[in-house]
Order: C-alpha cells, then structure tokens, then sequence
C-alpha cells in the first residue's frame, strides 16, 4: 500500500473518531439540558394556593401559588407581594424540605400566627391551616 493511501486512511479514520467524539459531546450536552430544565420546571411547579379568608380590602377568595418556596411580604422581591399595613418587607417563608411543608416568621414587626398561635420558630403546616399576618388571613391548600 503506498504512503499516499495510508495517510488518505489514517485521515478517514480521524474523522469519524472525530464524528463520535462530538456526537458523544452533544449527547452529554443534551442530557444535561434536560436535567436542568427538569430541576427549573420543578422548582416553578404549583404545589397549591393560599386562599384569602380575611381582609380589610375586597380580596376575599383571592388565591396565591404555593412554589416549594415562597416569601410573603410587602417588598417586591417577594413571591407573594401583600398589600397588608401591618405587614413587614420581609415577612414570612412557606418552604417545602423533606415532603413537609414548614412556615417561618422572618422576625418580622408584628409576628405571623398559624390557627391563632404565633410563629416564634419553623413550624410543620399543612392541609388547612391558617396563616395571619397584621388583619390578613390566609388558608393553606395542599396538592395531593
């Protein structure tokens, strides 16, 4: 075989090897896009509502989405932006860990109150339960 048809060989066989190398490239790439857009799609995903109960506006059966986490507040780098007086910029925090969903009052002016009682540390709500903040009244809705 001459010298001529074995470098013509050796660069057919480079560029397949180089073919593979990047169809495995892409492959990664797009398996790790999905993975991303899962963990996003997760994350924006409803898990249920906070349902107005109680309000000094007209806003009576009003719901909220309920993400894996959500801040309540009067600032609008909140999820849920309220319009409540008694309300601080930084409220409270619904967050989901551990397949429970915990409520915590981010030492706010006025306190948060669940069924009545304060919030002094993380506490485990669920299905039904009511959250207060100044003279809004807010009601848990789990998904199943």
């Amino acid at each position: 075989m001459s010298l001529d048809a074995t470098l013509l060989m050796l660069r057919v066989i480079s560029g397949g090897l180089l073919l593979v190398f990047m169809g495995a490239v892409f492959v990664v790439l797009w398996r790790d896009y999905r993975a991303a857009a899962g963990t996003v799609e997760r994350g924006q995903r409803e898990y249920g509502r906070l349902v107005v109960i109680r309000n000094t506006n007209d806003e009576v059966g009003h719901h909220y989405p309920l993400l894996p986490i959500t801040s309540l507040g009067r600032s609008p780098s909140n999820t849920i932006v309220l319009e409540e007086p008694f309300c601080s910029q930084e409220h409270a925090l619904i967050m989901r860990r551990s397949g429970q969903w915990w409520l915590e009052d981010r030492r706010s002016s006025n306190g948060t109150l669940l069924n009545g009682d304060p919030v002094n540390e993380p506490v485990v709500v669920s299905s039904g339960d009511v959250i207060g903040i100044g003279r809004l009244m807010l009601k848990i809705e789990l998904d199943q």
